[in-house]
């Protein structure tokens, strides 16, 4: 039974019912680090999770949260762009990819996805991506952030080869104000 609303914790839940533990995982938009630390539970010792965020402010607070909970010997905080995430990897396969698109959360609104390289970032991610693999997308739309990146992303992820990705979009289908939408793509 579902304890939460929230996207973010429901989007944890899927994840935990499909992604193996101790292994490789890539929060894509570390924001204030709850993604982070999240995979860093799922790596325990043996895995590893690799977090990126452009804005420091984002890296200082994931740092600080990731200190609070013991947990920052599991994460390598990237202050870089989600879009080079390849350049991180060393050929690594991850597997599981989180992504929160929008703005930091009590962050500058003035910062934040695009979707010219929110798409750069998903293409590298599922090259990234190991097979059996899952990656999370939280789809934030509403208020000051653009419209125009849900649209770009839903249109790159309809054109996904079906016979290597299964796409699920879902909706808070009875919430108004443009509610974020959670998708799952899952890598066959």
């Amino acid at each position: 039974m579902m304890k939460s609303y929230q996207i973010t914790e429901w989007c944890h839940e899927i994840i935990k019912s499909q992604v193996q533990r101790e292994g490789i995982y890539i929060d894509a938009t570390m924001g204030n680090g709850y993604d982070t630390a999240f995979f860093c539970e799922l790596a325990g010792e043996k895995g590893k999770v690799f977090a990126f965020d452009i804005q420091e402010l984002a890296v200082e607070r994931t740092g600080k949260h990731l200190e609070q909970r013991g947990l920052t010997s599991r994460a390598q905080l990237i202050l870089d762009s989600h879009a080079n995430m390849e350049q991180y990897m060393g050929g690594e396969k991850a597997d599981c990819i989180c992504f929160n698109f929008g703005y930091l959360p009590g962050g500058d609104h003035a910062m934040a996805t695009n979707p010219d390289t929110s798409l750069i970032a998903i293409r590298a991610g599922l090259d990234i991506l190991k097979e059996g693999g899952l990656m999370s997308l939280c789809i934030y739309s509403g208020g000051d952030t653009g419209f125009e990146e849900r649209d770009a992303i839903l249109e790159e992820l309809r054109q996904l080869d079906s016979r290597r990705y299964l796409v699920i979009v879902n909706s808070y289908y009875n919430r108004g104000n443009h509610p974020p939408i959670p998708v799952f793509i899952f890598k066959k």
